[in-house]
């Protein structure tokens, strides 16, 4: 198992380095695009969420739904990759969420768990989870969301969504209620144990990023600071021909103050090019990598770039 020192976790990377291609145009288990990834850097494996594709039934179902419908009811489905983009299994995740965010957590017996939102809520604008949960990959399982398996960090809140930082064993909850975005940070052994009583950090998302008519895209938590990313795909207001509106920012998770916002223009060439996840690899030095949808409706692909710390 790769040890991180404490030194490493609190280097910010820097968003203004240029960014580096790693996956290009891989293929997922469905069609649609993905949503959200997270590393277990140990067993070098890479998860990856996604809402599901149209036409399929699954068992105890009694029939095929459309993308809508599942996009509607929050049904989703988890890949595990390599680190080379090669397909090493799936499952569903079914009344769980939109997939905006997802942590992967390696116990103190080695065991790996998976957390993503969870309970969410159907709607005509997609499903977003009032909660969260924790557990392990099952090849092939299919498993069903419910108020009974989930953990509510903050009773009251919709679209909750983790992401989980190993580095210093801690867990961030992004989550809207009175109508504010705002992110709450626990530490990983109190969040497993279900006690969200005591919150490390509690502070609203900064309202510049870049602002709130660019579509919020992922975010990823790593020693003291927390990072973010937004964009919308190419289209008419978002043109290729300037490279799109994606951007990347950085929070320093003890004050709640913006550190840094810069545009990208990473995978600028993709057709599509919709940003989507944000994650940080930890073995060696970290590295800040962005995800981007590109293709055809009912063919997309994902690519991911990167941010090395010097």
């Amino acid at each position: 198992m790769t040890s991180i020192s404490a030194s490493t976790s609190d280097e910010r990377i820097d968003l203004a380095v240029p960014s580096k291609r790693w996956h290009w145009k891989k293929q997922l288990r469905h069609t649609t695009v993905l949503q959200s990834f997270a590393f277990d850097d140990s067993r070098k494996r890479l998860y990856v969420v996604q809402v599901m594709q149209g036409g399929i039934r699954l068992p105890g179902e009694s029939r095929p739904y459309s993308g809508t419908e599942r996009r509607q009811r929050g049904d989703m489905c988890l890949n595990r990759l390599d680190l080379s983009g090669n397909r090493l299994g799936h499952m569903y995740l079914l009344g769980h969420g939109h997939g905006v965010g997802m942590g992967v957590e390696r116990d103190a017996a080695g065991a790996t768990w998976i957390w993503t939102e969870a309970d969410g809520r159907a709607a005509e604008s997609g499903a977003f989870g009032r909660g969260i949960a924790r557990f392990r990959f099952v090849d092939r399982q299919v498993r069903r969301s419910s108020a009974k398996s989930t953990r509510y960090p903050v009773p009251g809140s919709t679209a909750n969504q983790p992401s989980v930082d190993m580095s210093r064993k801690r867990v961030a909850v992004r989550h809207r209620i009175d109508g504010t975005v705002r992110y709450r940070v626990f530490s990983l052994a109190h969040a497993v144990s279900g006690n969200f009583s005591k919150p490390l950090h509690d502070f609203a998302q900064p309202a510049a990023h870049p602002g709130p008519d660019i579509d919020f895209q992922g975010f990823a938590l790593h020693g003291n600071y927390l990072y973010q990313l937004a964009g919308e795909p190419y289209g008419p207001g978002n043109p290729p021909s300037v490279h799109g509106n994606a951007y990347v920012s950085c929070v320093d998770i003890r004050t709640g103050g913006l550190v840094q916002r810069t545009r990208t223009e990473a995978g600028y060439s993709l057709d599509h090019r919709e940003p989507e996840g944000l994650a940080v690899r930890r073995t060696g030095k970290p590295r800040l990598c962005m995800g981007f949808a590109s293709g055809q409706p009912g063919a997309r692909r994902y690519s991911i770039y990167y941010k090395q710390h010097a």
